[in-house]
């Protein structure tokens, strides 16, 4: 596979499927986890809820970070210079886990505070700190697992993280009711025993991706010198990393504000919301195979000149986002109640889920042009932006729409959902609007040096 020479359509799904089919699993793998937590009670669903916002924030570092990394190293070996991927992807391994235990560290001092925030009392707010306490404990690896990718998908592997994540699904399928009820020696742990089995996966799959990435053609040669650290190349890092991992940080402060506001109607309305955006998020898979191949296909080809390509995939891959998201609207908006009903019996729950299900299936192309707008302008190491759009459809717009539609006007959680379509709508349509005007100016630039 040659990044910068292959045709772009068949890059694309080469790239993507793989990709796609490893978040898949990734999504299960939470839904998995919300299934058993509801097993166990309507508290442990709760905390969970709680936690999650919590927990994106770990994710969202790990995704960030891992981002601004694909972007130096595709682009470096774009430019043929595979001395400097190297050595920029082991600077990236060092930075994670430096990065990795300061999240850890700050995760125990803040969670009790933003809990209470959440308005979480009593055994909710117990069973959510249980949880998160054991999660932060692998926070390094959650890091380390989003830069060793990071090499990979530069050099247009997405297989090895597929594999990773389909043996993580199905370890999960054993080790939560394992560890959440016990047997064979293992005592019943409750929502504790969710957090292990996760940070043993973590584990696990940190080793076997570190395994894949020693074996990549341009990382040989590689010695423990270079994972010390060196300031030039983690400012590059930083700057590149920063502002994805800001905009990830912003969904979990989007998060956050939803269920504030959302804690105001109900608390039916949070379990509802928790359990719909599981079900969004497997429709939304898709997108995140073709946000991973916009990103390895942009940062290689800017790095080799090659804006014509960089275009290509753009286009390819948004029109490849438009199709899936079609079909997967039409199945959201028709099955929404019968998917509720897989995790929960409660009606109002249910209730509320749907109604949310139904505002999603139509907001669903917003997120394809939206993200794939944002990793190309990452590709094009250009990821300040992410930042500001993240600002606005996370907390700026929400904060106001909200107040405005749920209860200025009165429609309580339906002004919630209906304030994530607008919201969200008005981000893509800028976004789209901003990426076309850059690229159109880097080409103008490009066409001026070859004259």
């Amino acid at each position: 596979m040659n990044l910068t020479t292959d045709p772009i359509p068949k890059l694309v799904r080469q790239l993507a499927i793989p990709a796609a089919t490893g978040f898949f699993f990734s999504t299960m793998y939470n839904i998995v986890d919300t299934f058993y937590a509801g097993k166990l009670s309507s508290e442990a669903l709760e905390a969970l809820g709680y936690s999650f916002a919590v927990f994106f924030i770990l994710t969202a570092v790990a995704s960030g970070v891992g981002q601004g990394s694909t972007a130096l190293i595709s682009n470096l070996l774009g430019s043929k210079n595979s001395v400097g991927a190297r050595l920029m992807s082991q600077q990236t391994i060092g930075f994670g886990i430096l990065v990795g235990i300061t999240i850890s560290i700050l995760g125990w001092l803040s969670c009790p505070f933003l809990f209470k925030q959440l308005r979480a009392t009593g055994q909710a707010y117990e069973l959510g700190l249980i949880y998160m306490n054991y999660i932060l404990l692998g926070s390094p690896f959650f890091i380390l697992q989003g830069v060793l990718n990071a090499s990979l998908q530069s050099s247009g592997d997405t297989a090895s993280f597929r594999n990773f994540l389909i043996a993580g699904f199905i370890a999960n399928l054993v080790l939560d009711p394992w560890f959440m009820f016990g047997a064979f020696g293992v005592p019943a742990m409750g929502i504790k025993g969710v957090a292990i089995a996760t940070a043993v996966i973590q584990v696990c799959g940190c080793i076997y991706l570190w395994i894949k990435v020693k074996k990549l053609d341009w990382r040989r040669g590689s010695t423990l010198a270079e994972l010390q650290p060196r300031m030039e190349k983690w400012k590059e890092i930083i700057e590149q990393g920063f502002p994805a991992s800001v905009n990830m940080l912003t969904v979990a402060l989007g998060i956050f504000v939803i269920n504030w506001f959302l804690s105001g109607f109900s608390k039916e309305s949070i379990a509802g919301y928790i359990v719909a955006t599981r079900i969004e998020q497997i429709v939304l898979v898709p997108t995140i195979g073709f946000n991973i191949a916009i990103l390895s296909l942009v940062g290689q080809n800017n790095g080799a000149g090659r804006l014509d390509r960089v275009r290509e995939s753009w286009s390819v891959s948004m029109k490849y986002g438009f199709f899936t998201m079609l079909c997967g609207g039409i199945a959201l908006f028709f099955l929404r109640g019968p998917l509720m009903k897989i995790f929960t019996n409660d009606p109002e729950i249910i209730i509320h889920g749907k109604d949310y299900l139904v505002v999603a299936s139509i907001t669903l192309f917003a997120y394809v042009i939206l993200f794939q707008t944002v990793f190309m302008l990452q590709g094009l190491k250009r990821p300040a932006y992410a930042l500001w759009i993240g600002l606005y459809r996370q907390i700026v717009a929400p904060v106001s729409a909200f107040w405005f539609l749920g209860y200025y006007l009165g429609w309580r959680e339906n002004g919630v959902w209906w304030g994530v379509f607008g919201v969200t709508w008005s981000a893509a349509l800028f976004t789209l609007w901003y990426g076309g005007n850059i690229l159109k100016k880097l080409e103008a630039m490009k066409a001026l040096e070859t004259k």
